[in-house]
């Protein structure tokens, strides 16, 4: 077993790759040369699986959830190709490997992983929000507490928001890539532009409104509110240009809402760990989320309420079962 950050993964043999890193909720897997003869046929790659943990609070929780990973790489690679036009994405292939020797994906993560281009990762998370909840929230009626216009990240927003209110256009509200077990920190456009310059910073900003704005108006033709979400982006050595990588609008890196039950002035119900949250946090869970001790496992409805939630997602917005 390999212990990464706190997170374990539990070791499948997988010919032609040899696991690097373990995230949250991604595992991450670079070719074995030696196996391959030295070079993989499709250049400098990764893999990337995305197991069916979930995480919640800065935890790596316990049980997992069945088909997590499988919806989180199905709904990226959908979304990947309802934006090809805004933005290059880093996925070279998700063929399935017939021998090791070829170095295309395992058999034992087929479904849940990409082969992906290797990226030089901007430090920043690109994030947008359209709606106001979140750290976001937090952060504009601290300044009003203060004495302050209410600002998210710098940006000043109109008095009179409450927690789902829709905000006039969306706004470019970066953050800090934080260790696992810490918290993104929210900084201004001017932080961001001093961690990866000003033109790289300006180029990020409007990608990432791109992509906001064609997947809002996607997913609210599905009957659902794509609140806010953060993105990843990289620069392809080979080219030098921009590219986005990681995952990208699903559950897990964006708020999805159900458009029929918004209600501004209180928390929106949503498609990603809602159940997860709610009981982590209710007197039946008995834990205590300031503390030091980890979350106990989940019980059995709330991992089946919380799958059945995923892949609701993925059939709303695709309009498909998941394969």
């Amino acid at each position: 077993m390999h212990h990464t950050r706190g997170v374990t993964w539990n070791e499948t043999p997988m010919a032609g790759w040899k696991h690097t890193y373990s995230g949250k909720v991604r595992d991450l897997f670079v070719p074995d040369l030696d196996a391959l003869g030295g070079a993989h046929p499709l250049g400098d790659v990764v893999l990337v699986v995305a197991s069916d943990r979930i995480s919640a609070y800065d935890h790596a929780l316990d049980p997992a959830i069945a088909d997590k990973g499988r919806v989180l790489t199905s709904l990226s690679l959908w979304w990947f190709a309802q934006i090809a036009d805004i933005v290059d994405n880093h996925v070279v292939s998700t063929e399935v490997s017939q021998s090791p020797a070829d170095g295309l994906v395992p058999p034992a993560v087929a479904g849940r992983a990409m082969i992906c281009k290797r990226l030089d990762m901007f430090p920043i998370e690109c994030v947008v929000r359209g709606y106001l909840t979140g750290s976001g929230l937090a952060e504009y009626r601290a300044a009003q507490a203060a004495g302050l216009p209410g600002q998210v990240c710098g940006v000043e927003l109109p008095d009179g928001l409450t927690d789902g209110s829709k905000l006039p256009t969306p706004i470019f509200t970066p953050a800090t890539k934080a260790e696992i077990g810490d918290h993104d920190e929210n900084i201004t456009f001017a932080q961001a532009a001093e961690r990866v310059g000003d033109e790289a910073a300006a180029a990020l900003r409007d990608l990432t409104i791109a992509v906001y704005e064609r997947a809002e108006e996607i997913a609210r033709s599905r009957g659902i509110i794509l609140a806010d979400t953060k993105l990843e982006f990289g620069i392809d050595p080979a080219t030098g240009g921009i590219v986005l990588g990681d995952e990208v609008l699903t559950p897990d890196s964006s708020r999805f809402w159900p458009a029929d039950e918004w209600e501004p002035g209180r928390a929106q119900p949503s498609f990603d760990k809602q159940f997860v949250r709610d009981w982590l946090t209710s007197a039946e869970s008995g834990w205590d989320k300031s503390g030091d001790v980890p979350p106990p496992s989940l019980p059995a409805d709330v991992v089946e309420r919380t799958r059945t939630r995923y892949l609701e997602a993925y059939e709303r917005l695709t309009r498909s079962a998941l394969a």
